[in-house]
Formats: structure tokens, sequence, C-alpha cells
């Protein structure tokens, strides 16, 4: 069974299943608030604990724009009434305008993906969430190439998205239409370590091409006023910038630095887990912080004497 959603104005929740290719029901849900939150718990959670009950072991859920994937698990398992197993999270895009999406300085509302005036996520921001999370992209023509009948799979701009793709996710498993489809499988904790706040990632293999992802590593405290007159070459002409800096003069919080496109902002996690005590957990895996997760990051860069303290920028 295959199920989309849309949330429409006027907070209208647009139902649609299909089997087999088949629609088989079509409804639409009048929310009192609707907000993406509350159609995913009063529309999508309810229809996929109806399906399940009725016995249908596999469903593929469509969410709306701008319903995020972290969003859409915790719903599930806090509100179905079984254990449900997520094989995949798939992201489906268009790479072709993968690089304008990045650099666009637009809200989702204001660029008509969501109905909600309020969500001030860019496009980017949006996008590269939902890449931390999937374990899958599928690259598909857009509805406009679908429209005039070109082949943006055959144009650079698709070629050089696919690139950006395999920086911006190097995780995933990508698949195009034509391809046998090998999905990747999904793994709820590595996601979410991978969208901590200061969290790094990069690719295993340094690729030459048109992207590149630059790792700065420092086992120092960083002069606030230097690290400010620096912040803008490290940003400039960087698709995502992220990591966690130690700034001297609050040598004790983790600060986290996000940059997405034109956004760039920094936030502070807490205090570094040196400084509150924590170290390598005596079983041997690894290092927890104060949810009880694991840090992988901490773990993999623990030095003997500042711990997980350090500047990592790529």
């Amino acid at each position: 069974m295959v199920v989309l959603h849309d949330l429409l104005d006027g907070s209208i929740v647009l139902r649609r299943i299909f089997r087999n290719g088949q629609l088989v029901e079509q409804a639409q849900t009048a929310l009192e608030h609707g907000c993406l939150s509350c159609t995913v718990r009063l529309d999508v959670v309810p229809t996929a604990e109806r399906l399940a009950a009725s016995g249908h072991d596999h469903i593929v859920l469509g969410l709306p724009p701008g319903v995020s994937v972290e969003m859409a698990v915790a719903e599930l398992k806090r509100g179905l009434e079984r254990p449900a197993v997520i094989d995949n999270a798939v992201l489906a895009i268009d790479p072709s305008g993968l690089e304008d999406h990045i650099w666009d300085k637009h809200t989702l509302y204001e660029s008509g993906f969501t109905a909600m005036p309020e969500d001030e996520r860019t496009s980017g921001e949006f996008l590269i969430g939902e890449l931390g999370h999937a374990d899958t992209v599928m690259v598909h023509a857009g509805l406009g190439a679908e429209l005039t009948g070109l082949r943006p799979d055959s144009s650079e701009a698709w070629t050089l998205g696919v690139e950006l793709l395999g920086q911006l996710a190097p995780h995933a498993a990508i698949s195009a239409g034509d391809d046998d489809f090998r999905p990747g499988c999904y793994d709820g904790a590595e996601a979410l370590a991978r969208v901590r706040r200061g969290s790094v990632r990069v690719p295993l293999e340094e690729e030459s091409g048109n992207f590149r992802t630059v790792l700065h590593k420092v086992e120092r405290p960083l002069h606030p006023r230097r690290f400010q007159e620096a912040l803008p070459k490290l940003a400039g002409g960087c698709h995502w910038m992220r990591g966690r800096l130690w700034i001297a003069s609050a040598a004790k919080v983790r600060i986290a630095v996000q940059g997405i496109g034109p956004r760039v902002w920094l936030e502070s996690t807490g205090e570094w887990l040196a400084d509150a005590g924590i170290g390598p957990v005596p079983s041997g895996k690894g290092l927890k912080h104060g949810n009880g997760l694991h840090d992988v990051d901490a773990a993999l860069d623990w030095h003997p004497r500042f711990g997980d303290r350090g500047r990592c920028l790529p």
C-alpha cells in the first residue's frame, strides 16, 4: 500500500491510498490547527494504524512537503499501538535543482512548499536535515522537466547535483529511476547521531570533482575575535558548514556551528563531555552524553588531555 498525504491551504489534509498502482481511497480531513505536526499525529499515524490493523504489513508513506523524517518516525513510534519496523527513509529529489535550493534564501512557505506562514526554514535547511536522516536518495526529473519532455539527467546541472549529493550524504544509497532499486538500510540511532548539533560526517574517500569536503581540526581554544574575523572566509562558498567550536571566552561550552547556503548560526549545546566529568564507558561501547546516547564524534576524536574539546569544521 502506498499512502500520499498533502497539507493544503485552509488546514485541509488530502489523503490518497494506492494499491498496485490503483487509487483505492481518497479523502480530505479538516484539521483545527493545520500544522505539519498535527498532520502527522492526526492523519498520517491513524492511517498507518488502520492499514496495519487491516492486515497490510508493508506500507509506503509519502509525507507532505516540509514534514521531516525525524518528526514522522517519532510520531509513529509514539502513536502506533504495535511496534513498527522502518526499513527505509527515502528522499526523492531532482538533483539539477539541488544547488539552487541550498542557496535559496526564501522560506519553505515563501517558496510554496508548505501552507504554514510560521515555517521559517529555508529549502536548504530542510534538505540538509532530510539528507542526514535518509538512507536512500532517489534522483528523478522534476515536474518542469516532465511537462516539457526534457531529459535533465543528461544535463550538466544534473551531473553536478548528483556529485554534490555524494558530499552532502555520503552514507546514502543513490538510485535513479532506470537503476535496479537497491536502497540503504534505515538506522534510527545512526541517523540521530548524524544530525546531532555539532556532529561531523565526511566522505570516506576524497574524490576529484567540482565539490570537496574540507576538514579543519584544531586542538586548542579559539580567540573569539579572530574567529569572528575568519568566519566570513570559512563560510564563503560553502554549501554546508557544520561542526563544533572550542572558544576561549567560553571554554567549557560546546558550541555548534551550522551554515547552510546563505545562513550561518552558532548555538550552545551544553558542556563538553570532558568538563562534565564524562569519559569512555567501561564496557567499551564508546562515550555517552547526558541523555544516554552514544557520542560517536567524541569517541572517535577523544584526546588524552583535552577529551572531546576542540574545533572541528568541514
